[in-house]
């Protein structure tokens, strides 16, 4: 009696029969997730704030690694600072755009463009003045305060830091104030009123025609 030769391919519904489907699936959940991170990379746009060269004395000398300061900005309103050390500065910066995404903050701006009102941020020694700015103004900062209003997509705005020169201080300072920022529609929501109730009326301060003709 004749023996047919035993064939290496799975049989239906045995081992090995899924392995196949299992496999395309992981490959589209890996181009799924390229393609998200792809997207991100798009949406967010990010600046190098500072580097800075860190020595840790060991029992053989000193080890030297990298410190950087990366802010992060969709240029829409959301903004976020992040700090990473690594032995090498692409690692670093990686670690510190990694955790600025980690951490964004939305900022309510007027018109698109500037703050509502002026503020002050304050952290440690750092301390920084927020002002409005009409437009055509554009962003008068210094380096560490204008990185930030660039990702963040701000167009007009006057900012002074009265404090320490510490890019990590300012940083954190200029978030400070940031994140102290509100808008109108806020400030009428949390106190039950209309937004007109709370801006000023220009017509408020004028005395009639009547009264400045003198009649």
């Amino acid at each position: 009696m004749a023996y047919a030769p035993r064939s290496n391919a799975p049989r239906p519904g045995g081992e090995g029969a899924g392995d196949g489907d299992r496999r395309r699936g992981r490959g589209r959940r890996d181009d799924n997730r390229d393609s998200r991170q792809d997207r991100e990379q798009d949406e967010f746009k990010d600046k190098l704030v500072t580097i800075n060269r860190v020595a840790k004395v060991v029992k053989g000398g000193r080890r030297f690694s990298f410190a950087a300061l990366v802010v992060v900005g969709d240029e829409k309103g959301r903004v976020g600072w992040g700090a990473g050390k690594a032995r090498e500065v692409p690692e670093a910066i990686r670690k510190a755009t990694e955790r600025a995404k980690r951490g964004l903050i939305r900022v309510p701006m007027r018109e698109g463009r500037t703050l509502h009102h002026d503020v002050i941020g304050e952290f440690g020694a750092g301390r920084v003045i927020l002002r409005a700015a009409p437009a055509g103004t554009g962003i008068i900062a210094g380096g560490p305060m204008r990185a930030v209003f660039e990702v963040l997509g701000m167009g007009d705005v006057v900012a002074k830091c009265t404090g320490t020169t510490n890019p990590h201080n300012m940083v954190k300072a200029t978030f400070a104030g940031l994140a102290r920022c509100t808008s109108p529609r806020a400030v009428a929501a949390r106190r039950g009123k209309k937004v007109a109730d709370l801006l000023p009326n220009p017509r408020a301060g004028e005395a009639p025609a009547t009264e400045a003709a003198g009649v």
